[in-house]
């Protein structure tokens, strides 16, 4: 396996300073975040992130990020693109930059709501049609993560939307910690299920963390708790200690066969920014030795 790290867990860096570090540290690739973001005084992982780069200007900029990346001797392991699949003109954008920059794949992102389902899931797949064709026209291919709150939260629902696409021109990303929040199926039953079409991982971990008594609303929600009703929410956790049993995912991984890239993006904040991404290095590539020579015994 090759791993890399998805610069939205990077935001205090900027793109020099994430590069040189990630690969001073041994990391294999970078999956750069690629959208228009609030800015904000403290830099943060989804506002003022000095480690992404806007969207607008973008063909201005691919110069600079193909030399930043190359410079520090990492590779692309994709691009994390935030244009959802009915804008056809930015995603018709991210396409040609992946593939000026070489970087083969790009996520494509996925409706949230807000209509019927069954409408929404209509729509997407006549936009991944077009999707995929344009994908193919590129020679990239157009990724679709599994994603908790959008149509795709499960491999179940990822493979009835792509299903006979051309596996070359669109693929999935499974994502170890959104399928702890929503959409969790069997690590093997997935990757089955997935079959040609599983083209990437990400990795990140969550806890469910009980509500505290401050946080009770009023009214019925308040009188649902004080009869014993437990509320509860995600936070992100470091890779070790979430939810997620990582060494499990990469034993699975490994049955299967999956030898391509992991992408981490941790955003738990219990360290520091440079020592938690050494560690979640050092922590996968135990594991992942662990998990060869259980798999090959």
């Amino acid at each position: 396996m090759k791993f890399s790290v998805f610069t939205a867990s990077t935001p205090e860096w900027s793109p020099e300073q994430a590069a040189t570090i990630l690969a001073a540290q041994g990391w294999d690739g970078i999956e750069w975040r690629i959208t228009d973001q609030d800015a904000a005084d403290v830099p943060g992982f989804w506002a003022g992130n000095r480690a992404s780069w806007p969207l607008t200007g973008l063909e201005d900029q691919l110069a600079r990020i193909s030399d930043i990346t190359a410079a520090a001797g990492l590779e692309f392991s994709g691009i994390g693109g935030y244009a959802r699949c009915d804008n056809h003109a930015d995603v018709e954008r991210m396409l040609a930059a992946t593939a000026t920059l070489g970087a083969r794949q790009v996520r494509v992102t996925m409706p949230l709501g807000g209509a019927d389902y069954r409408e929404l899931f209509t729509s997407a797949r006549a936009d991944l049609e077009w999707v995929a064709e344009r994908a193919a026209a590129h020679g990239v291919r157009a990724l679709i993560e599994l994603h908790h709150r959008t149509i795709t939260s499960s491999a179940s629902a990822a493979i009835r939307l792509i299903d006979r696409l051309d596996p070359s021109a669109v693929g999935v990303i499974h994502d170890l910690g959104n399928l702890i929040i929503e959409g969790h199926e069997d690590f093997t039953a997935a990757f089955q299920m997935l079959g040609p079409y599983l083209a990437h991982v990400h990795v990140k971990n969550v806890r469910w963390v009980a509500a505290g008594a401050g946080a009770a609303a009023a009214g019925a929600a308040a009188e649902a708790e004080a009869e014993g009703t437990v509320r509860w929410h995600e936070e992100w956790a470091p890779l070790p200690t979430g939810q997620g049993d990582v060494e499990a995912y990469f034993e699975a991984l490994s049955r299967h066969g999956y030898d391509d890239w992991v992408t981490v993006e941790d955003f738990s904040t219990e360290l520091p920014l440079e020592q938690r991404t050494a560690q979640n290095l050092s922590y996968l590539k135990a594991i992942e030795a662990r998990t060869a020579v259980t798999h090959a015994a």
